[in-house]
């Protein structure tokens, strides 16, 4: 994966975690986190397959710092692989400090999605 201080691949997306995303210790929710992550992935996935995706799987994800209220997530990620009817899609989540702006890795992980159909069957990712 990568370093904690430049993030890797493209900005794909840049929400402000809200009040309503705390968990009981009143950070943000690492189920909102990872939400935003696979958004961002779906993206990054349906647009380099040229139509819909669905998420098979993720890698572990260890969350390195907490998200705070206020805190803006930045998600960036890039293509890794690319097989038949799967991709891999790298996931960085770096936070916006609210407080003193600085820019801080809060984690990542590897998605993997398949290039789907109409009928929700597999299909070839088209070539580049």
């Amino acid at each position: 994966m990568s370093d904690e201080t430049t993030p890797t691949g493209d900005l794909t997306l840049r929400i402000q975690a809200m009040p309503s995303d705390v968990n009981i210790n009143g950070d943000i929710f690492g189920g909102w986190v990872l939400s935003q992550m696979d958004i961002a992935s779906g993206i990054i996935a349906g647009q380099r397959a040229k139509g819909r995706v669905t998420t098979v799987a993720l890698d572990a994800m260890k969350f390195i710092r907490p998200v705070k209220v206020g805190d803006v997530m930045c998600i960036y990620g890039r293509i890794e692989r690319v097989g038949r009817s799967s991709m891999g899609v790298l996931i960085e989540a770096w936070a916006l400090r609210h407080a003193n702006g600085a820019r801080e890795k809060v984690t990542e992980a590897m998605f993997t999605y398949v290039a789907i159909d109409g009928s929700g069957r597999p299909r070839a990712v088209p070539p580049e």
